[in-house]
């Protein structure tokens, strides 16, 4: 884990400590009202010493809306009879909140989906989340499914959570306007610099006419998130010399409108998806949850792009092609829970092989990869059927976007205003990232 991050866990939650408790003392019962308790399978609480049949309690969120769940549970009771489980669904706006009042109160709860890294960080903290390195090391429990995400999610060496759900960033391109220009399409492996230098000879016309080569939407990471990929900075730093070249680079194609000005789209809220909807957009870089809204977009006749294909991320010079961004939903085990043995087998079926195929066939992205996975996901209805595309799914090392840090909601607004500060022009770069240096180091202190 990087210096800088390892630096900021040191700090103490106290603060957050003491909020979740005085919540749990005041709304518990509350909340649980509130929450929808459903039984996937007999309600007979047992612990792993009962010989009994168990029933494990999942806590989780929009029971309704995740089309993976139920097969979930299906596969897992279908591989383990003797397991029952019974879901609380928390609603989606407030889970967190909900989810800590409840553990705070009740420790009945066995299983505990993660949705964020702020969330997985606090929970740690605060102590709900079991260690699972010994369950990791007793089941001889194979970590290079998930590509370096495990690795991401260390705190202090610990393990607290199984990665089940993960989108990561590739780039989306329009065959039809590199056919139409007669330029080679993009590659799986491309550097950042070339990267560029093909969306420049793909920008062409003007006014109604005009193809931008490719697009940085407004947030921070379409251009900060570069600068990560070598594995040796952390967007949580105190020296943010590694993102100048990157935003050298995009400035520079401002002006030259190769991509779209920054004040311009969020002046309008231009979303990235219309233009490239509409075959303005030869390239632009952006997360793979995308993909299945391209293809409903085809089928309603809302898109234009009917000829689209992906290839991996561009990486900086140096760095293997398949190293990429990714965001990860996560599944662990409450550390009060009596049924930890049946608990892992679980959140390890989920999170593993078995659990990613059906995550898979429901259209979504898991976080676990191998060749029969990607097979699903690549023979989707709509998915593009180039070997590229499919190849493009392949990842050698995923990065979070935000790292695990005891400051990630300050930093994500000083990030934020000083990005928007310079992709204005309001604040020259080196200025920004002194900025950078300054507010960074003042909140890491």
């Amino acid at each position: 884990m990087k210096k800088w991050v390892k630096q900021t866990l040191k700090k103490a939650l106290a603060g957050t400590v003491m909020c979740c408790m005085l919540a749990g003392m005041t709304a518990c019962s509350n909340n649980q009202q509130a929450a929808d308790e459903n039984t996937a399978g007999e309600a007979d609480n047992g612990d792993d010493s009962s010989g009994g049949k168990i029933t494990l309690k999942w806590a989780l969120w929009d029971w309704d809306n995740v089309t993976y769940y139920q097969p979930i549970l299906d596969g897992f009771m279908e591989k383990y009879p003797d397991i029952n489980i019974e879901y609380i669904n928390f609603g989606y706006n407030d889970y967190q909140t909900a989810l800590t009042t409840q553990l705070a109160g009740d420790n009945s709860i066995d299983l505990i989906t993660i949705g964020d890294i702020p969330a997985y960080a606090n929970l740690t903290k605060i102590g709900h989340l079991e260690n699972l390195n010994e369950l990791v090391k007793q089941n001889n429990y194979d970590l290079g499914i998930y590509d370096g995400l495990n690795e991401e999610l260390l705190i202090d060496d610990g393990l607290y959570a199984l990665p089940f759900r993960s989108d990561f960033w590739v780039t989306y391109y329009n065959k039809d306007l590199f056919d139409a220009a007669g330029v080679d399409y993009p590659t799986n492996d491309m550097t950042f610099d070339e990267y560029m230098e093909l969306a420049e000879k793909m920008t062409s016309g003007t006014g109604a006419e005009k193809i931008y080569g490719t697009h940085f939407h407004t947030w921070r990471s379409t251009v900060q998130l570069f600068g990560v990929l070598d594995g040796d900075h952390s967007i949580i730093n105190t020296d943010y010399d590694f993102l100048k070249p990157y935003y050298e680079s995009v400035l520079d194609a401002q002006q030259k409108e190769i991509v779209m000005d920054y004040g311009s789209l969020k002046a309008n809220n231009t979303h990235y998806s219309g233009i490239f909807y509409n075959n303005q957009l030869a390239m632009v870089h952006m997360g793979t949850w995308w993909a299945p809204t391209i293809i409903e977009k085809l089928n309603t006749g809302e898109a234009q792009c009917e000829n689209w294909g992906i290839v991996k991320f561009p990486h900086p010079e140096g760095v293997e092609a398949g190293t990429t961004i990714g965001t990860v939903t996560s599944l662990g085990i409450n550390s009060q829970s009596k049924n930890k043995d049946a608990a892992w087998k679980f959140i390890s079926f989920m999170a593993g092989i078995d659990g990613a195929k059906i995550i898979a066939d429901s259209g979504s992205f898991p976080a676990a990869k191998n060749d029969e996975v990607i097979d699903i996901i690549s023979g989707k209805e709509g998915f593009p059927q180039d070997e590229n595309s499919k190849e493009a799914l392949n990842t050698v090392h995923s990065y979070l976007e935000m790292p695990i840090s005891d400051v990630t909601v300050e930093a994500e607004e000083v990030l934020n205003q000083v990005h928007d500060d310079i992709m204005t022009r309001n604040t020259g770069i080196d200025e920004g990232i002194k900025r950078l240096d300054e507010e960074m180091r003042a909140l890491l202190e």
